[in-house]
């Protein structure tokens, strides 16, 4: 039982809900990303995404390219990203997942990735631009060195597909709960409550819902239908605005409090 299942494990038996939180590593840089990681636990984070920046993102709003923009000036690559994790496997056990495209993947050598993420002391990885059809080399490493290997679901999604993906994904879920980039407003939560519904039908595996959460409102509405919920641009997007602030961390941890309050 790896760290991500314990937790969720541990929040099920409180009769709790999970709070993660996503943020790009090394925005604005390595060292920051490390000290709000431990922040952020402290904070109510019950798992925390590190999204590995790379210039051509697919599923990411205009504030995850910007924030990846910035990391990937300050030379935050997969390699020290891994590093990054492997430091703060000294001072925490926070669930720990990586959200990358297949790009990066493919060019470090997928066993390689797996093989040196597990030693580092990452839980699970997200791969939004590959498909389940094309996953098999991928999962199968994950599979057999113990790395979670999540896969996403989304409202134009057929029941058939939903059936398998609940199947493959490992971990738990990932429930997109728009039909466009991160960022975007969520505003009717009918389509969400009744794929995840289905989704539930099918697996006893934690169902969490992104995409377009960014107020603790939000949270506590998607948490009455789901296992958990991810929120991440409006947490880049404080990051980026206070930039150089003393107070910028500050307010991060003050949205992050705020929605652990509301999940309650």
């Amino acid at each position: 039982m790896n760290r991500i299942e314990k937790t969720f494990n541990k929040l099920k038996a409180g009769k709790k809900k999970a709070l993660i939180i996503y943020i790009m590593a090394g925005d604005p840089n390595l060292d920051t990303t490390e000290r709000l990681v431990l922040e952020l636990e402290s904070a109510g984070a019950d798992l925390i995404e590190l999204g590995v920046p790379f210039s051509d993102p697919l599923a990411d709003g205009p504030v995850l390219q910007r924030s990846a923009e910035r990391a990937l000036k300050h030379k935050a690559s997969l390699t020290a990203i891994l590093a990054l994790v492997a430091r703060l496997r000294e001072r925490t056990d926070v669930p720990l997942i990586l959200m990358t495209y297949e790009n990066p993947v493919h060019k470090y050598g997928e066993r390689r990735f797996v093989e040196d993420a597990v030693k580092a002391g990452v839980d699970g990885v997200i791969v939004p631009d590959l498909p389940m059809e094309e996953a098999g080399p991928l999962h199968n490493h994950c599979k057999r060195h113990g790395l979670d290997l999540i896969f996403l679901a989304a409202p134009t999604s057929p029941a058939a597909r939903l059936k398998k993906i609940a199947d493959i994904s490992r971990g738990f879920i990932y429930y997109v709960s728009i039909t466009g980039i991160t960022g975007a407003q969520l505003r009717d939560l009918t389509d969400v409550r009744t794929h995840v519904a289905m989704l539930k039908n099918y697996t006893d595996k934690p169902v969490v819902v992104g995409f377009g959460i960014s107020a603790p409102d939000q949270a506590r509405r998607i948490a009455e239908i789901a296992d958990g919920v991810i929120v991440g641009s409006a947490v880049v997007k404080i990051i980026e605005e206070q930039a150089g602030s003393p107070s910028g961390t500050a307010k991060v941890i003050e949205l992050v409090q705020a929605l652990k309050d509301a999940i309650r």
